[in-house]
């Protein structure tokens, strides 16, 4: 059985779910990973009219998507980050509030909260998203970060999502956070810690974006070697990198597609990565989630990106199951 291939669309919010449902049934997308923000999943809707999520389910499934993820960056990242303007600007009006930080921390763990029973109501199993972090300002910049300030970091990060994750297991839902620059996760070290700090919590798992990773030197495939168990969901997006002497990895202030850059987007197959290992390090570790494209390239309209993404990653439907060994069936070579 081949695993399935959502679209995740944060790219499309522009655009009213019913359209959008019916670009990805067209390119035989199997389901979406919904945005909890904007016009494609309204949270605090879903759970005040007991007929939007039917009527949701309905759209999908007249598209012949049958599929389904949440995603709640936004909201997760606000639980743990401090506010600021840029943040604002991603949040509604009844998360951000007046601004007052913790206020804007407790409300948008509550709306997490939210996302994860509304999901709970349409069959979800797994939320993807951010968790913010209270130290990634410091990880990379100056006044070096001392390690009292990580640990008490780590210490924050755990106080304010444990209770978010117990109420995740009382959904019987699991959390993926999309280990990201930005995030308490963003490498393998960082992810080993953060999950210590939740003491190991069965709920709490990873978004493993490959591309977010080669930037900055991991190997996706080594994550996941590493994390076999905690990879609970997959973004499949490329990236070209090219950092040579005089173009580094933050890429400071240039716009995407800039030649400047030490790395950009790219649609799947167009990059750098290598998605037969890659799918094949996924089935070793027993991952049987989906793979949900992120139609991201500076250089390609994002309608093209998705329609072509589905056929190349169709393309590794065989690596699915691994081949029995020659000598299980009796067939053992003598050279």
């Amino acid at each position: 059985m081949s695993r399935p291939v959502l679209l995740f669309t944060g790219a499309w919010t522009d655009l009213p779910l019913e359209e959008v449902a019916g670009l990805a049934g067209s390119w035989q997308y199997q389901g979406l990973e919904l945005a909890a923000w904007g016009r494609h999943f309204e949270v605090q809707r879903s759970l005040g009219d007991d007929n939007y999520g039917p009527g949701l389910l309905e759209v999908l499934q007249r598209h012949g998507l049958h599929h389904l993820v949440l995603a709640c960056h936004r909201a997760g990242t606000a639980v743990c980050d401090p506010p600021s303007s840029g943040l604002r600007r991603l949040l509604p009006d009844y998360v951000w509030g007046d601004g007052d930080p913790e206020g804007v921390r407790q409300r948008a763990a509550e709306e997490v909260l939210a996302t994860a029973r509304a999901g709970a109501r349409l069959g979800v199993s797994v939320i993807s998203g951010f968790t913010g972090s209270p130290i990634w300002s410091r990880a990379i910049g100056y006044p070096r970060i001392t390690a009292g300030e990580v640990r008490d970091g780590l210490g924050e990060f755990a106080r304010r999502w444990l209770p978010i994750l117990d109420e995740f297991r009382d959904l019987g839902m699991r959390f993926a956070l999309e280990v990201h620059p930005g995030q308490i996760a963003f490498d393998i070290a960082s992810a080993e810690a953060a999950l210590e700090a939740v003491d190991g919590c069965p709920e709490f798992g990873f978004t493993l974006d490959p591309a977010h990773l080669a930037w900055q030197g991991i190997d996706p495939c080594a994550f996941v070697r590493r994390f076999p168990d905690r990879v609970f969901h997959v973004h499949a997006r490329d990236i070209v990198v090219r950092q040579d002497g005089g173009r580094g990895c933050l890429n400071g202030y240039l716009e995407a597609g800039d030649p400047g850059r030490g790395w950009d987007f790219r649609s799947v197959g167009r990059g750098h990565l290598d998605w037969e290992e890659l799918v094949r390090a996924l089935t070793h570790a027993g991952y049987q989630g989906p793979l949900s494209v992120e139609a991201v390239d500076p250089y390609l309209d994002r309608g093209t990106a998705a329609e072509e993404a589905l056929p190349f990653l169709r393309r590794f439907d065989t690596l699915m199951e691994p081949t029995p060994r020659q000598e299980a069936r009796g067939q053992e070579h003598t050279p």
